[in-house]
């Protein structure tokens, strides 16, 4: 709590749907001030003359990318679908003997099984590994959690050891729960062999099992923007050591409202980090942002900064009335089958009735979303993914970072309010060169976006519904509504 204040109180309205589902919260001080914007947390005038100097360039070009022309890297780079931007850009690699990684990295990398870098990771590791600011821009499900995990570890595994009351040397931003803690058991899997440290800090769930892993101290923190905050706050942790930031999701969490606080966190780390970036999109306020925190940056791109749908997944799109989707949801199920199906609606309350129904009418469904306890989200997830309960329902908590590789098919319920969350949803299957099905209904509350959605489609080399085409060009209320409240039932 902050001072002068005594009092502080939670103010629902005040909290966007995506963020009160991510489980942070908007705490305000008695006179209205957001808690993280509060004078316990104050900006520190860094003196560069005063911290200690670190190391950050670790990269040895192998021989094989040394003798690689400049245009052999091009032409790998056209191929891939890659656009680079900045000064003395390193080039590509090819396989993982050439990223040049110890051994303990490349040991881990090799259990896995991964037969070649994917393109973010091949160009990618080399930028991180320079020491220089990036920006990587590439859609989910590209193997960027990699791309800049293992040049972090390799940056810890370089640096003095941690003494006591120190804060972490690696700080990773996410927007939700769920994408915190998948990166956490990346971080778990590849910093096994170095005895790296991690814990991740994320709101929904008790803080002091969080608190006393902060205290033990952790080269590694994932964290959500909220409860990060809280504990700097508290004085449960500090950031004078971290050198190597990253911010995931960059515009997922600008989405969700929370630029206030990550500048108020980049505030707390010493200006001469290194600081990577990962969007999947590449809006206004990201540029702007990646302006404001990174210096002499590369950026690289793979595939285009338009929006675009995978190609891997069919896409199937049905104009329908509210009061027919769970009918044809039921007609897709005992067509398909229930195979690792993943259904999207817009609201909590949408969210249990529909998995209610759907049990009623002996479908396997359970559901996640912001007001579920993180147990229980858990459970569900690791239930999930191995295939034990295959349909979920879920809220836009489950749209980016989940993930499961093979998801089969994903159902638009309620259609999203914007095509951005439309192409990250369906994202959740197809991923890893697999292919996958979406289904997505489509109501007249949705007509803005029906040409956008066209354009979408024929880009992706999909069937435009016939129906569909009578919505362009027409305005109307914002898309994604939540359908038909009390039990879904056949008609």
């Amino acid at each position: 709590m902050c001072e002068p204040c005594s009092e502080f109180r939670v103010e629902k309205p005040f909290l966007s749907s995506a963020a009160s589902q991510s489980g942070e919260l908007d705490i305000l001080c008695r006179p209205g001030r957001l808690l993280s914007t509060c004078p316990r947390l104050r900006n520190i005038e860094w003196d560069l003359s005063q911290l200690p100097v670190f190391e950050k360039n670790f990269y040895l070009e192998h021989p094989d990318v040394a003798a690689r022309s400049e245009e052999d890297a091009d032409r790998w780079r056209r191929e891939k679908g890659i656009k680079i931007e900045g000064s003395g850009v390193p080039k590509p690699v090819y396989t993982f003997e050439e990223a040049s990684m110890p051994d303990y990295v490349l040991t881990e990398v090799m259990k896995c099984g991964f037969a070649s870098p994917t393109p973010i990771q091949a160009q990618g590791w080399p930028m991180a590994l320079l020491g220089r600011d990036m920006i990587g821009i590439s859609r989910t499900g590209s193997g960027k959690t990699l791309a800049f995990l293992l040049p972090g570890m390799i940056h810890i595994n370089a640096q003095p050891y941690l003494q006591p009351g120190d804060g972490p040397i690696v700080l990773v931003l996410a927007p939700t729960r769920e994408l915190a803690v998948q990166i956490k058991e990346e971080c778990d899997k590849f910093g096994r062999s170095s005895d790296i440290k991690n814990t991740c800090v994320y709101g929904g769930a008790p803080k002091r099992q969080q608190a006393d892993e902060l205290r033990r101290g952790v080269e590694i923190v994932i964290a959500t923007p909220g409860r990060l905050i809280d504990f700097l706050e508290n004085g449960t942790t500090n950031l004078r050591r971290v050198t190597y930031l990253v911010l995931d999701e960059a515009d997922r969490m600008l989405d969700m409202g929370f630029e206030p606080q990550l500048r108020k966190i980049v505030s707390q780390i010493r200006p001469d980090r290194q600081t990577l970036m990962w969007s999947a999109t590449w809006p206004p306020e990201v540029r702007q942002m990646a302006d404001d925190f990174l210096k002499d940056y590369y950026q690289v791109t793979v595939g285009s900064l338009e929006l675009a749908a995978n190609k891997d997944i069919t896409q199937y799109v049905e104009v329908v009335q509210d009061m027919d989707k769970y009918n044809r949801l039921l007609q897709f199920l005992q067509q398909h089958g229930v195979e690792k199906t993943l259904v999207f609606v817009e609201t909590k309350k949408g969210c249990d009735t529909l998995a209610r129904s759907l049990q009623h009418d002996n479908y396997p469904a359970r559901c996640i979303h912001g007001d579920k306890s993180q147990d229980e989200r858990d459970w569900v997830l690791k239930d999930f993914r191995a295939g034990k309960c295959p349909l979920l329902v879920a809220t836009d908590v489950a749209a980016r970072g989940l993930d499961i590789k093979d998801i089969v098919f994903v159902v638009n319920f309620d259609f999203p309010g914007n095509l951005p969350d439309y192409v990250h949803r369906i994202g959740r299957c197809g991923r890893a060169g697999q292919q996958g099905t979406s289904l997505s209904f489509f109501t007249a509350k949705s007509a803005k976006l029906a040409t956008g959605l066209i354009k979408l489609l024929q880009d992706a080399n999909q069937k435009i519904p016939p129906d569909l085409a009578q919505f362009q060009g027409m305005g109307g209320p914002s898309g994604g509504a939540g359908g038909v409240y009390g039990r879904y039932r056949r008609r």
